[in-house]
């Protein structure tokens, strides 16, 4: 893993915030503090080791800024990448062009084995992801989430030279981390429901991950994450 490097994190631009001096040769990681998908991202620059060279820009996105849209990123949507000239986006696909294109740790696999498994993974997240939320909007997840946490439980047995979804930390474990620590929370919280019961393997992950102080500094208020689920699938809105 890289050194670590302590960073301020600068505050959230709104529709009111002036834009940065685009395509001025600086890199710059536009995000949503509170957005799992631009947290995969965001992983993986402070894992590389890149708080010097690739700078994040925070957008709010209940109060986003017009300019982001206009001059930035058409698709409006976070996470985007602003490097040699032009944007580009996708939380997958910019987690690989950070390791392609970036020094620091690699976050992909060497092992044909491990980079067989590792696309299966991949290809399987969005959809588990999927599952997950269109059963919290049906109000009963629990046999549909444990069917996908089964999944990772089984998948964290087929390795056995570390406690991450390859062994070694990766790409993998980037890609679905933002997600299940939220899963986790809110199947608590909601339906008291742990997602680590009779799932050992599962549990040393989630406990190995916060060992990364890559990821321990992408991580949110947990009761502001579990807030933001409560309005956005149940109706629930909660002082705290």
């Amino acid at each position: 893993m890289a050194t670590l490097v302590q960073e301020h994190l600068p505050p959230s631009l709104t529709a009111e915030s002036e834009p940065p001096s685009l395509f001025d040769g600086t890199i710059r990681l536009y995000i949503a503090y509170i957005c799992p998908y631009a947290q995969r991202v965001w992983i993986t620059r402070n894992y590389k080791g890149l708080q010097d060279k690739i700078e994040l820009v925070p957008i709010d996105l209940q109060n986003r800024p017009a300019w982001y849209k206009e001059k930035v990123y058409p698709q409006n949507k976070v996470p985007s990448l602003e490097h040699n000239n032009k944007v580009i986006g996708e939380s997958l696909d910019l987690i690989k062009y950070l390791d392609i294109h970036f020094e620091g740790p690699s976050v992909t696999p060497e092992d044909p084995a491990k980079k067989e498994f590792a696309e299966e993974l991949i290809a399987y997240s969005d959809k588990a992801n999927s599952i997950i939320y269109g059963a919290f909007r049906e109000g009963d997840p629990e046999k549909a989430a444990g069917e996908v946490f089964d999944q990772l439980e089984n998948a964290l047995k087929k390795f056995d030279d570390g406690p991450f979804l390859l062994g070694e930390f990766s790409l993998v474990d980037i890609a679905y981390a933002p997600f299940i620590e939220r899963f986790q929370l809110v199947l608590a919280d909601v339906f008291n429901y742990d997602i680590t019961a009779g799932r050992p393997k599962l549990a040393a992950w989630l406990e190995e991950l916060n060992k990364i102080e890559a990821y321990k500094s992408t991580r949110q208020d947990p009761k502001q994450l579990v807030e933001g689920f409560k309005k956005r699938f149940f109706g629930i809105y909660s002082a705290y």
